[in-house]
């Protein structure tokens, strides 16, 4: 059903824009409320709690992925690298923990602490933090690590805390779909919003002079199972499987085609928790996935499960950008 439902709102959302006029209304309600809640809270009626350290927001104003994950891993490492103790925090989305904050680390469960997360720790080796509420996640963040800047990973309408930096990234082949708040279109707050961030990322090509762009690289499948790495053109003479529970999943599947590969394809919402017949078809043909995606599958993968590591390479002007602005805040 969720599968299903996914499906019907991404059509209306970026193919089917005559259903989305008529939804049209329900999404100028749902922009009235974000921006009164916004309103709100630069009243001082709801409050936000400013941390000791900078904090680098990363988030998106759609439903959906856009590549911030690998932007957020790229940033810790390039943090580190500049003289920095980043830590992180996220919501956790999906983790069904029995209380909030949780710590992460490379050995924590996915399902206690959500995909995201556990690809975050194991990918930056930098501390981290989950939670609902972000605060909170930071303060533990703060009272266990020797942390001096703090990472967000998604937040951006998170406004109970506050905020050195904030950078919005957008899917360049989809961008914001027919232009609508929820639930007409795609977006969380009105596309004005970008006009207040420090940084917009754009996952492909740019369109504004504005924006940076940031492609994802990757060409090394890796086993599941065993670890064992080979060339992505080494499957081109197979059929495979491809499949993929993330935000745009088509973006996941053109890579392999773009790259030769002939996979029947087997879409699934964002955050699935995947089970063992979700990645059996019954044949002994390889099945390649995301990365995100294979971190829930490790405990029932076979040797024919592969995923496909990818890293964000940024635009270099933005990355000089950051630091100087970075240092000029702290």
């Amino acid at each position: 059903m969720k599968k299903t439902l996914t499906r019907w709102a991404a059509d209306i959302w970026y193919k089917d824009h005559f259903l989305g006029v008529w939804l049209s209304l329900f999404g100028f309600l749902f922009s009235d409320a974000v921006k009164f809640r916004r309103f709100l809270y630069r009243l001082g009626v709801l409050k936000s709690y400013t941390l000791p350290v900078p904090v680098i927001v990363v988030g998106n104003i759609t439903v959906g992925g856009t590549g911030k994950t690998p932007l957020v891993i790229w940033l810790a490492r390039f943090l580190k690298d500049s003289g920095f103790n980043p830590g992180i925090i996220s919501r956790g989305y999906g983790g069904q923990a029995q209380s909030w904050p949780q710590p992460v680390t490379a050995d924590s469960d996915a399902n206690q602490v959500g995909d995201e997360a556990l690809l975050i720790a194991t990918q930056t080796g930098c501390p981290m933090a989950v939670g609902p509420l972000r605060v909170e996640a930071a303060k533990m963040l703060l009272s266990q690590a020797d942390c001096n800047v703090i990472l967000s990973d998604d937040g951006l309408q998170h406004y109970a805390l506050n905020r050195t930096i904030e950078i919005a990234v957008i899917d360049g082949e989809r961008r914001f779909g027919n232009g609508h708040c929820l639930p007409a279109g795609p977006l969380r707050e009105p596309i004005e919003r970008l006009q207040r961030v420090d940084f917009v990322i754009v996952n492909g090509e740019k369109y504004e002079d504005h924006e940076f762009s940031m492609q994802l690289v990757g060409q090394t499948l890796v086993n599941v199972v065993t670890g064992e790495q080979k060339p992505l053109p080494e499957f081109n003479a197979v059929e495979c499987h491809a499949l993929a529970g993330i935000g745009n999943p088509e973006r996941f599947f053109k890579q392999l085609e773009v790259a030769g590969l002939i996979c029947a394809t087997h879409s699934f919402p964002d955050h699935y928790s995947f089970q063992r017949h979700d990645i059996d078809f019954g044949d002994n043909k390889p099945v390649l996935m995301t990365e995100k995606d294979a971190v829930k599958c490790t405990e029932f993968a076979g040797l024919q499960h592969w995923y496909l590591p990818v890293k964000a390479v940024p635009d270099t002007v933005f990355s000089e950008q950051l630091l100087n602005l970075l240092k000029r805040k702290v």
